[in-house]
């Protein structure tokens, strides 16, 4: 994930997230190979980034890039329902508050999408006192995503995907051939797994269930794919 920063003091470029379920899978496979989680943070870019963390003080400035440039779209707009929608959001950018903080609908948030208010992107206000790990944290909280992991001797993995993902989109996630011959799913609560020798042990003991194509991965599940391409 890249995330454009501004007005704070943080790592340019790739940084590890310190992920404690990783750490914790971790110690109980002993993996041969840890895959963490990295964010790229790039200053002063808000275009190229999927994130953005402004300080709360400031945000203001973020909003006054959208004000201008929904204003400058507002005066050649001639459709009724897109003029609505830009008039809609300068009340809210003029009330201080980023598009992302709204609830949209579809017809709306393809609009949105094509015009690329900056705002629209999940930001985050921070306060500036956060750690770096901590900024992650929330910055992937406000953009709804979450970890899935998979785990075992060969390779202990975190896995980022947005909240309410299918098995399916997970299973794509890890590889493309995963989800094109997608079976089965195995799946299990990251406690339920940290309390039990292994996979194989979860499937015994019967904490671990079988899921269909359509089921949603719960943050922080464990899972494997079973498929035959």
């Amino acid at each position: 994930m890249k995330i454009g920063f501004t007005g704070l003091e943080l790592p340019e470029g790739k940084t590890k997230y310190v992920d404690k379920d990783l750490q914790a899978l971790e110690a109980k496979d002993n993996p041969k190979k840890v895959s963490p989680f990295f964010v790229e943070f790039i200053p002063d870019e808000f275009v190229q980034t999927e994130a953005i963390v402004v300080p709360k003080a400031s945000v203001l400035d973020l909003l006054i890039l959208d004000m201008e440039k929904i204003e400058s779209r507002l005066s050649r707009a001639e459709d009724d329902a897109e003029k609505s929608l830009l008039e809609k959001c300068l009340g809210q950018l003029e009330n201080e508050t980023p598009l992302c903080d709204l609830e949209w609908s579809s017809e709306e948030t393809e609009t949105l999408t094509n015009i690329a208010p900056h705002s629209f992107k999940p930001v985050f206000q921070a306060e500036g006192n956060e750690a770096v790990n901590d900024i992650i944290t929330l910055t992937l909280e406000k953009a709804n995503q979450m970890f899935f992991y998979t785990s075992g001797p060969k390779e202990s993995h975190a896995w980022l995907v947005d909240k309410g993902s299918d098995i399916i989109t997970c299973a794509g996630k890890i590889h493309s051939d995963l989800a094109r011959g997608f079976i089965k799913g195995d799946v299990v609560s990251f406690d339920d797994y940290m309390s039990h020798h292994n996979f194989n042990d979860c499937k015994a003991k019967g904490v671990a269930r079988v899921v269909e194509k359509d089921y949603v991965v719960q943050p922080r599940e464990i899972i494997e794919i079973r498929f035959n391409v």
